[in-house]
């Protein structure tokens, strides 16, 4: 490991821009997404590898992945336009449900046939529901997939930052009245969840009609992106504060922008031109963080989590596909699209070293785990299903 260099944080975001930058290179040639090489340039250069960037620095850095996610869900949000919803009708939303309650069903099976409890299966299984929109919207913009597989997945991993913690709710609810059935109401711990789900899309619809105001009376482009950053800032900023789904305020966010500004069009293009490097840090951060030493601590629990959770993911949206008589390739491929893991993941563990103490230690340990394995495999899995699908030409 090398010498803590200790520069100015500057020069550490500088030397992560140009690895990064560098990576994407290297993938072009071996034919690789580039979010898998900015996660591995960021793996081995981050403090459990190399030690170039260290932990410190890291932490310190925490804001960029907060921002880049109120992003990423402000560009997801503009897939909710009416007319695509009319031409799609009620396919993303069955497939979302299907898809995630596949993955919480099939785990849960899985552990409680391997001999584990079942309270402690339905706490982890229901995390195998959340799926990480990141590293597949950058996969999506790279290869500039089209077509009604790419349109479906990009609103099915949007509604799947609802469904998770809905099913989460559930499952921990479940959980704890078989452990303790005099523990508090299991309706309060089930409805819950939902009560933030409409409070964040309620919150985010409002912040979304001041910002529909603001980029009608600002003509200049440059007002208009100044104007659309104040408002992902407001969003996660005050979804932070208010225990809120920052994700979901900002996906509204867009989605609002989308269907009431006729200047959506120009203002997502130049969105999309500005947020780059901020995605490129967010990914190589989060591959910093990756510690591949807890990998031996997942044992057959975390193996049987990592393995199942795509076969439920894949099944589920089979499932949801046949429901909705969707093309054959978007019944075929579309799981394959949704193996990414992180984020959302990584909250909900963190929830259940609350909820449910007793299992919570050894529920992030696993997560933490399939994160690892996830992120670095998830993006290399969705080019390929896209391609398969033929909606990507390389």
């Amino acid at each position: 490991m090398l010498p803590d260099l200790n520069l100015h944080i500057l020069l550490y975001l500088a030397i992560a821009i140009l690895l990064s930058l560098l990576s994407s290179k290297l993938m072009k040639i071996i034919k690789l997404p580039n979010v898998t090489g900015y996660l591995i340039v960021g793996l081995i250069a981050g403090p459990y590898c190399l030690g170039l960037i260290p932990q410190g620095t890291v932490d310190s850095l925490g804001i960029i992945p907060t921002v880049a996610l109120g992003f990423i869900a402000f560009s997801i949000g503009a897939q909710f336009r009416l007319s695509f919803l009319k031409k799609v009708g009620k396919t993303p939303v069955v497939i979302a449900i299907t898809e995630s309650l596949g993955a919480v069903i099939v785990v849960d099976i899985a552990l409680v046939v391997c001999g584990n409890d079942l309270p402690f299966s339905l706490c982890l299984g229901a995390i195998a529901a959340a799926t990480a929109p990141a590293a597949t919207l950058m996969v999506v913009k790279q290869y500039k997939a089209k077509g009604e597989l790419t349109d479906t997945l990009l609103a099915v991993v949007a509604i799947d930052d609802a469904t998770a913690p809905m099913f989460f709710g559930i499952s921990t609810a479940v959980a704890k009245s078989i452990d303790s059935p005099q523990t508090g109401s299991m309706v309060i711990t089930i409805l819950k969840p939902l009560g933030e789900i409409i409070a964040s899309l309620a919150f985010g619809a409002a912040i979304g009609f001041v910002h529909r105001w603001l980029v009608k009376w600002f003509t200049g482009r440059g007002n208009r992106l100044a104007a659309t950053y104040a408002m992902v800032f407001l969003s996660v900023g005050t979804g932070e504060m208010l225990g809120l789904s920052s994700l979901l305020i900002c996906m509204m966010l867009g989605a609002m922008l989308a269907n009431t500004s006729r200047e959506s069009d120009v203002i997502f293009e130049m969105t999309d031109r500005m947020t780059p490097p901020i995605f490129m840090l967010f990914f190589f951060l989060s591959g910093a963080g990756l510690d591949l030493t807890i990998l031996p601590e997942v044992g057959v629990v975390g193996i049987i989590y990592v393995i199942f959770r795509v076969v439920g993911k894949v099944s589920g949206a089979w499932v949801g596909g046949k429901i909705c008589h969707a093309s054959p390739k978007t019944q075929k491929y579309l799981g394959f699209a949704l193996v990414p893991q992180a984020g959302v993941a990584i909250g909900l563990a963190t929830t259940a070293m609350t909820v449910v103490p007793e299992y919570g230690p050894r529920i992030r340990t696993i997560i933490l785990c399939g994160t690892v394995i996830y992120e670095l495999t998830g993006p290399v899995i969705t080019k390929m299903a896209l391609k398969k699908a033929g909606e990507i030409e390389t």
